[in-house]
């Protein structure tokens, strides 16, 4: 599961070799909010995720610009976007697919995953190798109010509510209430899941049609998941860190 074509990767000296199409998303629109989870203990593995250096988005240009434009229309519905993830560098696919083969290890299991055996994670389509994240033009977002609430950080160790539970009874995401939490691997997290109604539905349908408008294709087991469809580099899977590059 190597990159391929274009690969980059860290050089010496503690640079980081991103390819110039790559930006730093707030760089672009320091409006669009973040809560880069891999980053941090905050996630299905429960631990910071090899290649993320630092919390950021990194995107190639056109998505970011693209999502610029999603950000607009979303800021003139009341809503501002707020992405979790965004590139996604191949050595952190590999430290998912070497954790899942580590059965031992279900820290977060009560939180992301609680009907769903960790063993059948991939073959259900909540997680993949390789993944199009790590071809820089596909995001995990919401929407959240504009202006935002405020979001308490997450404690290590605190105790881990199930991500289908009622958005009171969740972890204090300041998410609109999209009807389950992040990268929750679980149906009801199924963009039509039918059992998800009301102001969650009407959040999910708001948030697949702006991005639908702004050029972005949803991943229909992710209601936070979005492609982008005139991605720079369709063939090409990155491994160098998430991290603002030097110089």
């Amino acid at each position: 599961m190597g990159a391929s074509g274009v690969g980059a990767s860290a050089s010496g000296g503690g640079e980081v070799g991103v390819p110039g199409e790559f930006v730093v998303l707030s760089d672009v629109d320091p409006s669009i909010g973040s809560d880069i989870r891999y980053a941090t203990a905050h996630n299905f593995v429960g631990r910071p995720i090899a290649g993320y250096r630092e919390p950021l988005c990194l995107l190639t240009r056109p998505a970011a610009e693209a999502l610029r434009r999603v950000q607009q229309a979303a800021r003139a519905t009341g809503h501002s976007l707020k992405v979790y993830d965004c590139y996604r560098p191949q050595p952190a696919v590999d430290d998912f697919v070497a954790w899942a083969k580590r059965p031992e290890e279900e820290q977060a299991k009560a939180e992301f995953y609680p009907g769903v055996a960790k063993s059948r994670l991939f073959d259900e389509g909540y997680l993949g190798a390789p993944t199009a994240h790590s071809r820089g033009s596909t995001v995990d977002l919401t929407l959240v109010d504009d202006p935002p609430a405020g979001q308490r950080p997450y404690v290590p160790g605190e105790p881990l509510v199930a991500c289908t539970a009622p958005k009171g009874d969740r972890f204090p995401d300041n998410s609109v209430d999209m009807g389950t939490g992040f990268d929750c691997f679980d149906p009801r997290a199924h963009t039509a899941d039918g059992r998800v109604t009301g102001a969650a539905r009407d959040n999910r349908e708001l948030l697949k049609r702006l991005m639908a408008d702004g050029g972005f294709t949803n991943y229909p087991r992710e209601w936070w998941h979005y492609r982008y469809d005139d991605e720079p580099y369709p063939e090409t899977y990155f491994d160098f860190p998430v991290a603002r590059p030097s110089g």
